[in-house]
């Protein structure tokens, strides 16, 4: 199961969305230069439905997307999650941000609008260095994402 340590309103992470960010800890992918290494550890409360229904309906009409901000030790349950979003809280836009290079297979990527892939290499940057080695991706259509990384750069 999946732990969440924090949560915050976003509006930088998902382009045109006004996101609930939910930090997952236990992340194996331990990137250098990581500015959230606080989620290394197998730290926090459990994610689960009843606890994303509980933060929805404490934002309401607030937000627009739900971004799962980690969950690489668990890519499937992060599946799970969005299909949960999708089927109770149609309203509203499901993200994932994953320190992973690309999707994993026990992933359905059409239960998502955004999946943001790549580790965070210092030399290369985050998403608003046209340098970055990570993608955002959007959802076009079906199965189709369409690479948004470039709204990010200034």
């Amino acid at each position: 199961m999946l732990k969440y340590v924090n949560t915050g309103i976003v509006f930088q992470e998902i382009p045109d969305e006004v996101t609930l960010a939910i930090n997952i800890s236990n992340c194996p992918c331990h990137c250098p230069g990581c500015h959230s290494k606080y989620l290394w550890e197998d730290i926090g409360s459990p994610l689960t439905p009843m606890v994303i229904e509980q933060m929805v309906r404490q934002y309401g009409g607030d937000i627009t997307c739900i971004a799962f901000m980690g969950g690489d030790a668990d890519p499937a349950y992060v599946n799970i999650l969005a299909k949960y979003v999708r089927r109770e809280f149609p309203q509203l836009k499901v993200a994932w941000y994953s320190g992973r290079q690309r999707v994993p297979r026990t992933v359905r990527k059409a239960d998502f609008d955004y999946i943001k892939v790549g580790p965070y290499i210092a030399h290369l940057g985050c998403l608003k260095d046209c340098t970055t080695n990570q993608r955002l991706y959007k959802k076009a259509s079906g199965d189709d994402f369409t690479d948004v990384t470039p709204r990010f750069w200034k």
